[in-house]
């Protein structure tokens, strides 16, 4: 990126404002990152022209990525997907009735042509980090965070398993 291009923006859509809980993991991410969002509740089924609206106008507002994250029927990343040629990355939500397992599968069986990348169950925090590496490929400066990150994580990890392997040593 460009020192004078500004970057851009994720947007984080939720079916519910029920769903704020999980999908703040998202924003989390993303501020860590320093990289700017906005967060909005667009059904699918019961805000249907506002979801399209929002889509259609996501490259234009500056945005670079969709994440959306709906429960139940789950069709909130496909409507919005079907409106922009942006990424969009699902988040199935966890529903009392079948744990998620019914918002899995409407996010991920997408139709051809009109992908959904589609992280776990609540998986909001993986979306956040899927978006970062979508948006690093145009940004060598987040593309540099990313790399720095998973060093940070790699090192974690290999600092644990000395701790572990220190107090088990026999």
């Amino acid at each position: 990126m460009d020192k004078g291009e500004q970057m851009k923006k994720v947007g984080i859509v939720m079916g519910s404002d029920s769903d704020l809980a999980v999908m703040k993991k998202a924003a989390a991410v993303l501020d860590q990152f320093e990289v700017p969002y906005e967060v909005h509740v667009y059904s699918a089924h019961r805000t249907p022209v506002e979801a399209a609206s929002f889509a259609e106008k996501a490259e234009e507002n500056g945005f670079g990525v969709i994440i959306a994250g709906a429960g139940m029927a789950a069709a909130l990343a496909g409507v919005l997907a079907a409106h922009t040629t942006l990424p969009v990355i699902g988040v199935p939500l966890k529903s009392a009735a079948l744990e998620g397992t019914d918002a899995l599968l409407a996010t991920v069986m997408m139709p051809s042509g009109i992908p959904v990348a589609t992280v776990a169950i609540d998986g909001s925090k993986n979306a956040a980090w899927l978006a970062l590496e979508i948006l690093a490929v145009g940004d060598q400066d987040l593309a540099k965070k990313l790399a720095d990150e998973r060093v940070r994580m790699h090192d974690g990890v290999i600092a644990k398993d000395a701790g572990i392997q220190k107090e088990f040593a026999k």
